[in-house]
């Protein structure tokens, strides 16, 4: 049950419930939305809304972990990012054994068990559970790779795929065998390399 110190954050989260939209147009029966973004085309229903979004043209952010040195915009990510601290995994598969942070994780989890796999390809016939992942698979139809490596010729479809190849000229290796002395660039080359610890092999 929530509770709510302002009359208008209780309407607001009611409204979660009845569907009902903040601000409507009588005349064309659309959802108006009041406040505008002053870098981008971006517009917002309420005002705090607007706020956080703005933060992301700024740069700041105001939510520190208390335990790391990460700092957020939003103060739900850093609710999200404080369970990685705790453990906690609120969300939990009705199938397996499996537990998320996020309630999106649990989402694209269990279309894994169902099979949807709601984002489609124009292209070819592939399909995919996340909505970034047909964004990235886009790109290798299209051919471009926004990531481009500042020391080298090399570009990329992900960030991540700039990240772990910028280590190989930093020589940056954050994932460390706790049995012997090999460290990697990527936590799927540690996760790989464990199992000749421990035998696990596929």
């Amino acid at each position: 049950e929530k509770a709510f110190n302002q009359k208008s954050n209780f309407i607001y989260h009611m409204r979660k419930h009845t569907g009902e939209k903040s601000y409507s147009c009588s005349a064309q029966n659309i959802d108006v939305k009041r406040h505008r973004c002053s870098f981008c085309e971006k517009a917002f229903n309420r005002k705090s809304h607007l706020t956080s979004h703005m933060r992301t043209h700024t740069g700041d952010r105001p939510y520190n972990c208390s335990v790391c040195e990460k700092a957020f915009n939003r103060k739900s990510h850093l609710t999200i990012h404080m369970r990685t601290h705790t453990g906690d995994r609120p969300y939990s598969c009705s199938v397996c054994e499996r537990a998320f942070i996020k309630k999106s994780s649990l989402t694209y989890h269990m279309r894994k068990h169902t099979g949807d796999r709601p984002y489609s390809c124009s292209v070819c016939e592939k399909a995919f559970i996340q909505k970034n992942s047909l964004k990235y698979h886009m790109r290798k139809h299209t051919g471009d790779r926004p990531y481009s490596c500042s020391v080298c010729e090399k570009a990329f479809f992900q960030k991540c795929g700039l990240t772990y190849h910028m280590r190989k000229h930093t020589g940056d290796r954050p994932y460390n065998c706790s049995v012997c002395e090999k460290a990697f660039i990527q936590k799927s080359h540690l996760t790989g390399h464990m199992k000749r610890h421990t035998g696990d092999r596929p």
